[in-house]
């Protein structure tokens, strides 16, 4: 519900929804009427003023700054590294890996290699993003 997020923003900003309306030339019948209607919410002229009143981008504007991705750390890329190692070994040592009756080629076997690299690395973010603490979360 937008109307929450610019409650949200007037709090940051240490202002009534009703003085941001009015500073940022907007009518207070609009505010209520993003209060009401739970899907409303504001674009084009009227997002550009918040967004320029706030001093916030659109995405800020409309709560969308949580998909922020955590980094990966040292640590994290050298465990991506032994695993695929392992992997890459593994890999190397079956002979009954075939493709159309033919053992795999060595470009087979990095463009594998790649994709495992880029799972590895989605599933290592998506893990943090999921199982951080909220008290160790940055933004």
């Amino acid at each position: 519900m937008f109307y929450d997020r610019f409650v949200e923003l007037c709090s940051m900003h240490g202002v009534s929804p009703s003085k941001a309306a009015q500073e940022s030339g907007i009518n207070k019948s609009t505010v209520t009427y993003w209060k009401n209607h739970t899907e409303s919410k504001p674009t084009g002229q009227l997002a550009e003023k918040l967004c320029s009143y706030f001093n916030v981008s659109m995405s800020e504007l409309y709560g969308d700054t949580q998909k922020e991705t955590p980094p990966l750390t040292a640590k994290d890329e050298r465990d991506i590294a032994r695993d695929l190692e392992r992997i890459r070994q593994a890999l190397e040592s079956e002979d009954t890996i075939m493709f159309d009756g033919d053992p795999m080629s060595d470009e087979a076997r990095d463009s594998i290699m790649n994709a495992i690299e880029l799972g590895l690395k989605a599933a290592k973010i998506k893990n943090k993003e999921k199982y951080t603490p909220k008290k160790y979360r940055k933004g």
